[in-house]
């Protein structure tokens, strides 16, 4: 009888609680398409029950909107709490994921794209949740029409790359083959033995990104990586907030929400969006709700472009308007009120 990856697969996952709940950390920079391979990932994990952590940057939790039901196995974390030192409520989070141990399979986390993953992989390896929890890779998303790690000048976007296991090229069919050939070049000189792959809309075959066993925590015991404090068991909360507000003030970044209960005007939105707003927004994304249509909108924004795709409203949903905005120096005062205006008619 032959097996199949796919099946050898789930075989491997479902054998995984004899060796802790496998774990895949996905991270990547603003606008990479995180959330999208997210939802390719439970969208076709047949057989296979995933639950999933999602760390917000923002006041506002637009990606639980976004992101495809996995109904109570769905945790959203609060703004910015896992993507900078090691602290109690992605442990907490991870325990409720685990009390579930009956239930699930495998368990997927998204950072933010202004986070390092090394303090996220450190938790699971330097806390009790090292005895529970297996990490099996960190996928790092690249949007290769976007990614620069000049241009962003972000000590973080250059850990995503160096810490990760997989890198997926992501978006090759908005640039040249000479531009993504230059790109791999460049970050295989930052992490020669990452295994690359392109991609488009985030999607790759799951049998090669997930429960492949790509991560080596032995590297990081050693050097710098070594933390002693990581092997306490609690930690100050505090002191996290503030090391996190120095790590956002370091890299230069500001997130601003926007929360309406009246529509947008199209007329005034797209204005607002081609010639009002900074060049230093370099991502956005919300919900948009608009008077010509009775249509939910979902919006995404990275770099210069961005979508509208019509979607419908659920009964149960709340007519507004729910936007984040993610960029360096950039005035959030304004932002609100020349969004303000596209409400007026």
């Amino acid at each position: 009888m032959t097996t199949t990856i796919s099946q050898q697969q789930d075989k491997d996952v479902m054998d995984a609680p004899k060796r802790g709940l496998p774990v895949t950390i996905i991270t990547g920079f603003l606008g990479s398409g995180k959330t999208t391979l997210l939802n390719y990932i439970l969208s076709n994990q047949q057989g296979v029950k995933t639950a999933v952590l999602v760390n917000e940057f923002g006041e506002i939790g637009i990606d639980n909107d976004l992101i495809v039901s996995t109904d109570e196995t769905m945790i959203e974390l609060s703004n910015g709490c896992i993507c900078c030192n090691i602290n109690n409520d992605l442990v907490d989070a991870v325990y409720q994921v685990l009390e579930k141990s009956d239930k699930i399979d495998y368990l997927v986390v998204e950072t933010t794209g202004i986070a390092d993953p090394l303090p996220v992989a450190l938790t699971f390896l330097g806390t009790e949740l090292r005895e529970m929890t297996r990490l099996d890779s960190i996928i790092t998303l690249v949007d290769c029409a976007n990614f620069s790690l000049d241009l962003f000048n972000s000590e973080a976007a250059y850990s995503q790359i160096a810490y990760g296991d997989i890198i997926l090229l992501n978006k090759t069919d908005l640039v040249s083959e000479n531009e993504v050939n230059s790109l791999e070049n460049r970050l295989k000189e930052i992490k020669p033995d990452a295994r690359i792959m392109r991609t488009t809309n985030s999607q790759a075959p799951l049998p090669l990104i997930l429960s492949v066993g790509l991560f080596e925590s032995d590297q990081y015991y050693s050097g710098h990586h070594e933390h002693e404090h990581h092997n306490h068991e609690h930690h100050n909360h505090e002191h996290h907030n503030h090391d996190h507000s120095a790590h956002l003030e370091n890299d230069g970044f500001t997130s601003v929400s926007f929360v309406s209960e009246q529509p947008f005007y199209i007329r005034k939105l797209q204005d607002f969006l081609d010639n009002k707003l900074s060049a230093n927004v370099f991502r956005a994304k919300g919900i948009l709700w608009f008077h010509e249509s009775p249509d939910r909108h979902i919006f995404h924004l990275s770099g210069k472009r961005f979508t509208i795709e019509d979607d419908t409203w659920k009964s149960a949903q709340k007519r507004e308007n729910k936007l984040v905005f993610i960029g360096q120096n950039i005035d959030g005062d304004l932002i609100k009120e020349q969004l303000a205006e596209c409400v007026k008619n």
